[in-house]
């Protein structure tokens, strides 16, 4: 048996990205209310400069997914020459129709066809921002669904849903994809036009290469072996990203790897068995949290981390050593193997990872010592925090 060489661990640490969103710098929280914090950014400028900082300290964060509208402003190349400036690069590009009194009864699937036409004219004005912003990805979520037995033609919505999808795929550029997302409820009660990833996968496997699912680890029901769902989409070819969070009841949009850490593990093991760091995997590793009650800068920091120590752990795994349990039926053997991986300190590990890059040790106490919290509470005093107004 061989262990995993450690120059090629370090390698891979090394040259993993995982894009942090622009919305997770501004203020959120629940339906009942935004609480609000000194030092929040009023512009997607500030957002970028937060951003930059996230990069600086981690080395692994050189990209920030943007929310249309949120994240709107009249000269998107200039947005992102800005972000050129400060070491970053403009990421996915995320759509919203679910914030519009049009949409109550859907957007992209909506009986009315002038609403679908609205939503889908903003899908395609998004096409438009990724032209400007170099952007490869565009984020399809639609909160689309009924409440009620009868309200919608089920099998129509989703004739619907097809065609807005079609439209989308034809207007993309050769080097641009489409990455469809699902969420079992919420909004909807009754259906969700795109509940589970089988639907998903369906309407992508009709568009084409460049549909792809990504894979909210907070938009299952309890119990769903998320990892199952990973290991069978990079099997297909059709994982193309992931939006991390964690859950304990629902989409709780909680740090990434604070509720269940094991489970992070378990689907990094599944990604690096299923050569889902390869470059010419094309996966997004991409963050999507609410950070309510905690500092914003400090808490994506920490869930940067929280992947690499997740991604180490599952890099550390004995290959040989559980292939060969797994061969001989030693069931307990193959457990213990992937026991041993999840419960090393791999923390001295990325330490040195990051010392290697020019970088501290320790990421969040270099931001605290860094001074920019203080900075940015003392200057941005003024005008509208970003934030999504619940």
């Amino acid at each position: 048996m061989s262990e995993p060489d450690p120059a090629a661990v370090r390698a891979a640490l090394m040259s993993q990205r995982i894009e942090t969103p622009s919305w997770a710098y501004a203020n959120s929280g629940t339906r009942f209310k935004v609480f609000a914090q000194p030092g929040v950014p009023r512009t997607p400028e500030e957002k970028l400069d937060d951003a930059a900082r996230v990069h600086e300290h981690t080395g692994v964060a050189p990209t920030v997914a943007l929310h249309i509208p949120w994240d709107k402003v009249e000269d998107y190349g200039a947005l992102a020459a800005y972000a050129k400036e400060r070491g970053l690069r403009l990421g996915t590009i995320n759509s919203n129709v679910f914030q519009d009194d049009d949409y109550k009864l859907g957007s992209v699937t909506h009986p009315d066809a002038a609403v679908r036409r609205k939503a889908l004219d903003h899908l395609l004005e998004c096409v438009d921002i990724m032209d400007a912003t170099g952007s490869r990805d565009l984020k399809l979520w639609f909160a689309d669904g009924t409440n009620y037995p009868g309200q919608d033609d089920i099998r129509a919505r989703q004739d619907r849903l097809a065609e807005a999808l079609t439209a989308v795929r034809d207007r993309l550029g050769p080097d641009q994809r489409m990455l469809l997302e699902y969420k079992f409820f919420e909004p909807a009660f009754y259906t969700t036009d795109v509940p589970d990833w089988g639907t998903a996968y369906a309407h992508c496997l009709k568009l084409g290469p460049k549909a792809q699912v990504v894979v909210d680890t907070g938009h299952h029901a309890p119990g769903t072996n998320i990892e199952f769902i990973v290991a069978l989409l990079l099997r297909e070819g059709r994982l193309g990203g992931f939006d991390f969070n964690s859950r304990f009841y629902a989409d709780d949009d909680l740090m990434v790897g604070a509720a269940d850490p094991f489970q992070l593990f378990r689907i990094m093991h599944e990604v690096v068995g299923g050569g889902g760091l390869e470059d010419d995997a094309g996966i997004a590793f991409m963050l999507d949290q609410c950070h309510n009650i905690e500092p914003k800068i400090p808490a994506i920091i920490r869930s940067v981390m929280n992947v690499q120590e997740a991604t180490a752990k599952a890099l550390l795994v004995d290959r040989e050593a559980l292939e060969s349990a797994q061969r001989s039926g030693d069931v307990l053997g193959a457990n213990a193997v992937l026991m041993d991986a999840y419960n090393t300190d791999v923390r001295p590990l990325l330490a040195q990872v990051r010392e290697e890059s020019g970088r501290e040790a320790d990421p969040v106490a270099a931001y605290h010592r860094s001074g920019w919290a203080q900075k940015i509470t003392e200057e941005r005093k003024g005008g509208q925090q970003a934030g999504w107004g619940a």
